[in-house]
């Protein structure tokens, strides 16, 4: 096939076009900047408002789809990485500072649903998702525990970097995966059949089938960065059309054919971390990259980060 570029977008592969996913805005537009390290996303459509983690500054940052008005969240808020909801819309983050995996309620107070594994402390927990039975799933890597920068310097105290499992009924957490340099990333696939996990030091992502117990397969590669130089695969998004989108660094956002076919990407002036759909349609993507703030509307729509079924609290703002 041949490459076209029209842009932002960039085309490897006629299923591109063919997907609409060139049919939105041909432009990025900067909604903040001023971050030492932007993250972890997460649209909350009652609120009509885009949460996101600025590590190094240690504060969540909120940007309003109304006004455009952009205001701290949460400071001094244990290193924020990744963020999400869960199905009654309340806010599940993962706090590499304080190497723990928590739920703000809708009171504003905060739970904690994680902070050791068989009485041992995390290490950084970095990314999370929630399955429709409430499990949660997280990875953790050991990014926050490296430096003094995005947290604070230790030894591991498990040894290894891993994907756990929150049951929503006991709390336990259970590894389900143990098979990474440094997972990050994660996500179902729409009918929850499948978990998606980006491995940032071997430039993988993997997929795991997931068995009815909650307990997954061994896993095989869905995509390898190595083909493009300058990726590191970060977060990744699915749209409705079964493609998956990566935040792919330095190499923008790479979008994937459901076979795991490089067929685009999002050309993006600052290395991309992480993405996130939202807006009145979900059709707008929001681009986490350093220092700032993006987002573009798409001709394609994103899932939802808590995948299939109905939220009435979360879906009020729509």
């Amino acid at each position: 096939m041949t490459t076209e570029h029209t842009g932002l977008y960039e085309s490897f592969d006629d299923r591109f076009r063919a997907g609409r996913c060139m049919n939105g805005d041909d432009g990025l537009e900067l909604l903040h900047t001023g971050c030492r390290w932007a993250e972890g996303p997460v649209y909350v459509p009652a609120w009509r408002q885009l949460v996101w983690s600025d590590i190094p500054n240690d504060r969540l940052l909120r940007w309003d789809e109304e006004t455009g008005a952009v205001s701290v969240f949460r400071r001094t808020a244990g290193h924020t990485n990744g963020n999400t909801l869960d199905r009654e819309g309340r806010l599940i983050t993962c706090e590499q500072g304080n190497r723990r995996v928590t739920r703000t309620e809708h009171d504003g107070t905060v739970t904690v649903l994680a902070d050791r594994w068989r009485g041992r402390r995390l290490n950084s927990p970095n990314d999370a998702t929630v399955k429709s039975d409430g499990s949660v799933w997280f990875s953790d890597p050991d990014f926050g525990i490296t430096s003094d920068y995005e947290g604070y310097r230790a030894e591991s105290e498990i040894g290894s970097n891993n994907v756990y499992r929150i049951d929503p009924s006991t709390g336990d957490v259970r590894l389900v995966a143990d098979c990474f340099g440094a997972p990050n990333g994660l996500v179902f696939s729409a009918d929850e059949h499948r978990l998606f996990v980006s491995d940032t030091r071997a430039g993988l992502v993997r997929v795991f089938d997931v068995r009815d117990d909650g307990t997954l397969s061994d896993g095989e590669v869905f995509a390898e960065a190595g083909a493009r130089e300058a990726a590191r695969f970060d977060n990744l998004r699915f749209d409705d059309g079964g493609r998956l989108w990566v935040a792919a660094m330095d190499d923008g956002v790479h979008c994937y054919d459901p076979d795991g076919t490089l067929i685009g990407r999002l050309a993006v002036p600052e290395a991309v971390a992480n993405i996130a759909w939202g807006g009145a349609k979900r059709n707008r993507l929001f681009l986490t990259a350093e220092t700032s703030l993006y987002s573009v509307v798409m001709g394609v729509t994103g899932t939802h980060p808590t995948g299939p079924g109905r939220r009435p609290w979360l879906d009020a703002g729509r």
